[in-house]
């Protein structure tokens, strides 16, 4: 299974692409899409679409997941909804399941403390992916740990399920 995870943002949304294989995970490509500051934010919205429909095609994941976000303040709230939602239906569109959790979910899952630092959880996403460094940038390795514990997540669900 492949997933696509998403650290959404208007500026910087990064992605991660995870591929399990037996009882391993493996990046398959992660990076960011980037979006000019001064462009109106219709085209950034549309930057964002066609970078992740152009990853959709690519890689033809089978679900997504996506960072539920906390706001700071009521300007970066608005931007980064509107960047979830295109990548939200971007997803949806192309019949991809959506799954949201939020960071201290992703902590939990990736670094086994749900309140634990934001590197020690890219240290981690480096050792469950046997990478050789901590990608860069952070919003790229947050976008693998979303996809991390995506799966992990399902793991416990199935593992929870009545035979």
């Amino acid at each position: 299974m492949l997933v696509l995870g998403i650290d959404p943002g208007m500026a910087i949304m990064g992605y991660g692409l995870v591929r399990e294989e037996g009882d391993n995970l493996q990046a398959v490509d992660y990076g960011v899409l980037t979006t000019p500051a001064g462009a109106p934010v219709s085209e950034r919205l549309s930057i964002l679409y066609h970078g992740l429909l152009e990853l959709i095609n690519r890689y033809q994941p089978e679900e997504m997941a996506i960072e539920l976000f906390v706001a700071r303040n009521l300007r970066s709230a608005l931007l980064v909804g509107q960047a979830r939602g295109v990548a939200i239906l971007t997803a949806a569109t192309h019949g991809l399941p959506v799954y949201e959790y939020s960071p201290m979910q992703v902590k939990q899952s990736v670094a086994g403390y749900g309140k634990g630092s934001k590197e020690q959880m890219q240290q981690m996403v480096k050792l469950q992916l046997c990478l050789e460094r901590i990608p860069r940038p952070d919003d790229a390795a947050d976008a693998l740990g979303l996809a991390i514990c995506h799966f992990s997540r399902r793991h416990l669900a199935n593992m929870l399920q009545p035979d």
